[in-house]
Protein backbone atom coordinates (compact mmCIF):
# COMPACT_ATOMS: atom_id res chain seq x y z
CA UNK A 1 0.00 0.00 0.00
CA UNK A 2 2.73 2.17 1.08
CA UNK A 3 4.82 1.95 -2.14
CA UNK A 4 1.68 2.52 -4.04
CA UNK A 5 1.24 5.51 -2.63
CA UNK A 6 4.90 6.62 -3.22
CA UNK A 7 4.70 5.71 -6.81
CA UNK A 8 1.35 8.11 -7.48
CA UNK A 9 3.23 10.85 -5.61
CA UNK A 10 5.99 10.52 -7.92
CA UNK A 11 4.08 10.13 -11.04
CA UNK A 12 2.16 13.01 -9.82
CA UNK A 13 5.62 14.75 -9.38
CA UNK A 14 6.54 13.73 -12.88
CA UNK A 15 3.39 15.33 -14.55
CA UNK A 16 2.86 18.38 -12.82
CA UNK A 17 6.94 19.42 -13.70
CA UNK A 18 6.43 18.37 -16.89
CA UNK A 19 2.89 20.48 -17.46
CA UNK A 20 4.81 23.69 -15.71
CA UNK A 21 8.03 22.94 -18.49
CA UNK A 22 6.06 22.81 -21.44
CA UNK A 23 4.19 25.83 -20.33
CA UNK A 24 7.22 27.46 -19.58
CA UNK A 25 8.53 26.83 -22.86
CA UNK A 26 5.01 28.29 -24.70
CA UNK A 27 5.74 31.29 -22.72
CA UNK A 28 9.00 32.53 -23.89
CA UNK A 29 7.67 35.65 -24.88
CA UNK A 30 7.43 35.74 -28.44
CA UNK A 31 5.29 33.98 -31.20
CA UNK A 32 5.92 30.78 -33.16
CA UNK A 33 3.97 30.77 -36.22
CA UNK A 34 3.32 28.74 -39.57
CA UNK A 35 5.36 28.95 -42.83
CA UNK A 36 2.13 30.20 -44.42
CA UNK A 37 1.43 32.88 -41.32
CA UNK A 38 4.77 33.84 -41.70
CA UNK A 39 4.67 34.53 -45.12
CA UNK A 40 1.30 36.82 -44.18
CA UNK A 41 3.76 38.61 -41.27
CA UNK A 42 6.58 39.14 -43.37
CA UNK A 43 4.27 40.88 -46.51
CA UNK A 44 3.66 44.05 -44.06
CA UNK A 45 7.55 45.71 -44.41
CA UNK A 46 5.97 48.93 -42.86
CA UNK A 47 5.78 47.03 -39.20
CA UNK A 48 8.00 43.84 -39.64
CA UNK A 49 11.70 43.69 -40.24
CA UNK A 50 12.85 40.20 -41.63
CA UNK A 51 15.98 38.40 -39.87
CA UNK A 52 17.85 35.52 -40.65
CA UNK A 53 20.15 34.02 -37.41
CA UNK A 54 21.69 31.51 -39.71
CA UNK A 55 25.70 31.92 -41.07
CA UNK A 56 26.55 33.64 -43.65
CA UNK A 57 27.63 30.31 -45.92
CA UNK A 58 23.93 29.30 -45.21
CA UNK A 59 22.35 32.96 -46.22
CA UNK A 60 24.26 32.59 -49.37
CA UNK A 61 22.37 28.85 -50.52
CA UNK A 62 19.10 30.24 -50.02
CA UNK A 63 17.09 33.09 -48.21
CA UNK A 64 13.92 34.62 -47.35
CA UNK A 65 14.29 37.74 -49.91
CA UNK A 66 15.22 40.99 -48.16
CA UNK A 67 16.38 38.85 -45.15
CA UNK A 68 18.95 41.02 -43.12
CA UNK A 69 21.56 38.45 -41.88
CA UNK A 70 22.81 38.29 -38.30
CA UNK A 71 24.67 34.98 -37.46
CA UNK A 72 23.38 34.17 -34.17
CA UNK A 73 26.65 31.85 -33.46
CA UNK A 74 29.15 35.00 -33.88
CA UNK A 75 30.30 36.60 -30.68
CA UNK A 76 28.27 39.66 -30.61
CA UNK A 77 25.11 38.52 -32.05
CA UNK A 78 23.17 40.99 -29.78
CA UNK A 79 25.60 44.37 -30.28
CA UNK A 80 24.98 43.43 -34.41
CA UNK A 81 21.11 42.73 -33.89
CA UNK A 82 20.76 46.23 -32.02
CA UNK A 83 22.80 47.62 -34.80
CA UNK A 84 20.62 46.40 -37.82
CA UNK A 85 16.85 46.45 -36.06
CA UNK A 86 14.54 49.02 -34.89
CA UNK A 87 12.08 48.59 -32.17
CA UNK A 88 9.63 50.31 -33.83
CA UNK A 89 8.92 47.14 -35.84
CA UNK A 90 8.34 43.69 -34.98
CA UNK A 91 11.26 41.38 -35.83
CA UNK A 92 10.26 37.96 -37.74
CA UNK A 93 13.26 36.05 -37.42
CA UNK A 94 14.35 32.21 -39.12
CA UNK A 95 17.24 29.89 -39.35
CA UNK A 96 17.38 26.44 -40.82
CA UNK A 97 15.46 24.13 -38.91
CA UNK A 98 13.71 26.67 -35.73
CA UNK A 99 15.87 25.79 -32.87
CA UNK A 100 18.84 28.85 -33.37
CA UNK A 101 15.65 31.75 -34.24
CA UNK A 102 14.06 30.40 -30.70
CA UNK A 103 17.03 31.15 -29.03
CA UNK A 104 17.25 34.20 -30.84
CA UNK A 105 14.42 35.43 -30.30
CA UNK A 106 14.43 34.87 -26.35
CA UNK A 107 17.39 36.78 -26.69
CA UNK A 108 16.01 39.48 -28.79
CA UNK A 109 12.63 38.98 -26.19
CA UNK A 110 15.09 40.36 -23.67
CA UNK A 111 16.36 43.63 -25.57
CA UNK A 112 12.99 44.83 -25.67
CA UNK A 113 11.82 43.47 -29.53
CA UNK A 114 8.63 42.42 -30.16
CA UNK A 115 9.64 38.77 -32.12
CA UNK A 116 7.30 36.17 -34.05
CA UNK A 117 9.45 33.35 -34.85
CA UNK A 118 9.02 30.62 -38.05
CA UNK A 119 8.30 27.22 -37.00
CA UNK A 120 10.94 24.79 -38.58
CA UNK A 121 12.83 27.46 -39.95
CA UNK A 122 13.70 27.74 -43.30
CA UNK A 123 13.85 23.44 -43.85
CA UNK A 124 9.75 24.28 -42.97
CA UNK A 125 9.55 27.20 -45.87
CA UNK A 126 10.72 25.26 -48.56
CA UNK A 127 8.86 22.25 -47.99
CA UNK A 128 5.88 24.80 -47.79
CA UNK A 129 6.84 25.38 -51.46
CA UNK A 130 7.40 29.13 -50.73
CA UNK A 131 9.98 31.22 -52.35
CA UNK A 132 13.53 31.37 -51.70
CA UNK A 133 16.03 34.49 -52.89
CA UNK A 134 19.85 33.51 -54.01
Amino acid sequence: MMNTKIILAVVLAIIVVTAWAVNAHRNKGFKTVSSEEFAQIIGDTATVQLLDVRTKEEYEEGHIADALLVDFYSYNFEEQATAKLSKEKAVAVYCRSGRRSASAAQKLVKLGYEVINLDGGILAWQRAKMPIAK
